[in-house]
């Protein structure tokens, strides 16, 4: 193995996995909300998808108001 403990490997899995939650979170909302339009839906789901740290952070702050959730 690499030497380190498992406490330290589940240390840096935990720290790896926090900046991809706010993407997960976006792309889990985004397919569960309306839009105004099909295009931006889709310009938020790339946004999330390939702006990874970025685009799910702009979802947060401005995307999710936008959004209409299916009843």
């Amino acid at each position: 193995m690499t030497g380190f403990s498992i406490q330290t490997l589940i240390f840096i899995g935990i720290l790896l996995l926090i900046p991809i939650l706010p993407n997960l979170w976006a792309i889990w909302h985004i397919f569960h909300c309306d839009f105004e339009t099909g295009a931006e839906k889709m310009g938020w789901l790339f946004a999330a998808m390939f702006l990874p740290v970025l685009g799910g952070i702009a979802y947060l702050f401005r995307g999710r108001k936008r959004g209409r959730r299916i009843a």
